[in-house]
């Protein structure tokens, strides 16, 4: 009965923890779309850089607004103690690495379909495993190996698919799977920064440091700063409010609970969400290849869930 009662509550965090991912999923998966619709009047870093910016006013004003000033007698939270040098990095940290991958991201959706470049770039669960194990000695059972491989094997089996189309696709599976490795490294430190800072926190710095990083580019490659046509600014309004504000704010959250290599996997879902949005949209087709490889993605996921190692302290 003693067994029972403690690992109840557990079970329930994790749950909440799957339930927040699930919701960041759905909100991330509109990303394609965005970017699709922002392109057609806007370049790639200037696309990323009105989703910073955007995220940046919005959530850091109100941010601003929530906080209330603390009592002179009040414990120190982990948001107001004085930061190491290594915080400090890692904090900018997030910022240029997220922003080489958004921007390979984005550059990568102009060589290959929506379907293919989610999927590729979302092999980020090699790099966040392996750095986890090479870096912070992270042990993995044979539940969560076997998932992953699994669901690794559906989502490669998809990315040879297009290979023999020609050099503009090989082109987009270059730039998706360069993109993946950075947002590797950005989980790492995301994950690391979720024992000290809160979830909005990280994505502020990411997105502030970002913008700084954006502007001179954006200046010397696409001129364009920001949309004027009804179609890209309202594209350019949900990167900034629901892919950045809802998906990667709540991604964060869940990961002071969940790690960083099962969150990764998670998100390997992402391209059946988006697939259908551009079916609906753009008209992409999904063949029954495509649908065998999002099947087996599944079941390397629903595997590796049920392991340990899906837990942030395991």
């Amino acid at each position: 009965m003693e067994s029972f009662e403690l690992s109840t509550p557990q079970k329930n965090t994790n749950k909440l923890a799957i339930a927040t991912l699930s919701c960041a999923l759905i909100a991330i998966s509109f990303a394609p779309i965005f970017i699709r619709l922002s392109e057609t009047e806007l370049g790639a870093n200037a696309t990323v850089l009105n989703r910073m910016l955007i995220f940046f006013v919005v959530f850091g004003l109100g941010q601003f607004v929530a906080r209330r000033p603390e009592p002179l007698d009040a414990e120190p939270t982990p948001e107001s103690k004085p930061r190491s040098l290594q915080e400090w990095l890692l904090l900018v940290g997030v910022g240029v690495i997220s922003i080489i991958s958004l921007v390979l991201w984005a550059i990568s959706l102009r060589y290959t379909t929506v379907a293919k470049c989610m999927l590729l770039n979302n092999l980020t669960p090699i790099f966040t495993s392996l750095g986890s194990w090479l870096i912070f000695g992270k042990k993995f059972d044979n539940r969560f190996i076997v998932g992953m491989a699994i669901a690794l094997t559906g989502a490669i089996g998809l990315g040879f698919e297009d290979l023999r189309g020609g050099d503009g696709l090989l082109m987009g599976d270059i730039y998706a799977v360069s993109s993946a490795v950075f947002l590797g490294a950005y989980f790492l430190m995301v994950e690391q920064l979720r024992n000290t800072c809160g979830a909005t926190t990280i994505l502020l710095w990411r997105c502030g440091v970002g913008t700084v990083l954006l502007i001179p580019i954006v200046f010397f490659t696409d001129r364009q700063f920001f949309p004027t046509t009804t179609v890209a600014i309202v594209a350019v309004l949900g990167l900034g409010i629901i892919c950045e504000g809802f998906g990667q704010r709540l991604i964060a959250s869940c990961m002071d609970t969940l790690s960083c290599s099962f969150v990764s996997l998670f998100l390997l879902l992402e391209p059946i969400v988006s697939a259908l949005l551009a079916w609906a949209i753009f008209t992409e087709a999904l063949g029954i290849t495509t649908w065998l490889g999002f099947a087996v993605v599944l079941t390397g996921i629903y595997l590796a869930q049920s392991s340990s190692a899906a837990m942030q302290h395991s």
